[in-house]
């Protein structure tokens, strides 16, 4: 039996789980979270508690199994406490501003760019050069974290770029003279 997929999802106060076949719906003080589960599996409600159970023993139903689980669990979790992404952008004249839904971007580039921020995201700028994207839905969180970032990946020459907050960058040293 899959270690993740047997252990139960408790559902904390405040926080709604509903199962519908195969939807899951979760709703909580920071929003709503829906994930569609794989069919190998199916979810209950049962004593302040969510459990997922698998039809049969074979390794792609194993696999769902924890898939599921976490699917759910990190629905419960978004829902209660949130994700948060940060970004660090480092080069000099780089900068970011958040105004309404948008996030203005001046990357090194001939032009601004101007990035729409999806339903359910939050982008803040604490100072220019931090970006904190933060949602109840870790998946689209992370989307719009690598979406950001791929705007100006990191360089391995000069630093120069966004990066993840902690993420390490491996330097090259470039051209020696002869």
């Amino acid at each position: 039996m899959s270690r993740i997929g047997k252990q139960p999802v408790a559902i904390p106060s405040g926080v709604t789980v509903t199962v519908d076949g195969q939807d899951v719906k979760v709703k909580g003080p920071k929003g709503e979270v829906a994930s569609r589960l794989p069919v190998e599996v199916s979810a209950r409600v049962d004593d302040g508690q969510v459990l997922v159970e698998r039809a049969g023993d074979g390794s792609r139903d194993k696999a769902m199994h924890g898939l599921a689980r976490s699917l759910v669990a990190n629905a419960v979790e978004g829902v209660t406490a949130g994700f948060t992404k940060k970004l660090e952008i480092v080069g000099v004249g780089y900068r970011a501003e958040a105004s309404g839904r948008k996030v203005k971007l001046n990357l090194g580039y001939s032009h601004p760019i101007e990035f729409p921020v999806p339903e359910g995201i939050e982008v803040k700028t604490p100072s220019p050069t931090v970006i904190e994207v933060s949602g109840a839905d870790r998946q689209v969180v992370g989307q719009v974290a690598a979406e950001l970032r791929g705007l100006r990946p990191t360089e391995p020459y000069k630093g120069k770029g966004i990066k993840y907050e902690g993420e390490h960058v491996r330097r090259k040293a470039g051209k020696t003279g002869v």
